[in-house]
């Protein structure tokens, strides 16, 4: 099991930006797609966002899309997750996770049942 670890979250005002970041403990991190999850309470977990080992591909909700970038540094095994022009509706907590496998489709980006190895999270409000 690949320990994932989520941060960079915190209190914003709408309009505002954070940069997540997620760290895996060991080197496995650099071969598989990662993406981020996000939850708010008393709602399923929903996709935001995954990229590919080599960054050739991308996936975005299109709640997030032009607002949210994903990307990687494969050597720090850490990836990000940058939100600009940030909205209530982005509060939740976030979550990365890592691909059960090397490759992922744009279908299964969007399916948690695709990643394991979740991190503990890391919350992100926005006031309005």
């Amino acid at each position: 099991q690949v320990q994932l670890v989520e941060s960079g979250g915190g209190l914003v005002q709408a309009g505002g930006s954070l940069r997540l970041s997620c760290t895996a403990a060991r080197g496995i991190f650099a071969s598989r797609p990662v993406g981020w999850f996000r939850q708010a309470p008393e709602k399923e977990r929903e996709f935001v966002a995954v990229l590919t080992y080599d960054g050739a591909n991308t996936y975005y909700a299109d709640s997030v899309k032009g607002r949210f970038t994903i990307s990687r540094d494969n050597a720090k095994n850490t990836m990000y997750l940058q939100m600009n022009r940030l909205k209530p509706e982005d509060t939740a907590v976030y979550y990365c996770a890592l691909s059960r496998t090397f490759t992922i489709s744009g279908a299964q980006a969007s399916q948690a049942s695709a990643y394991y190895s979740w991190g503990q999270g890391t919350q992100v409000t926005v006031s309005s």
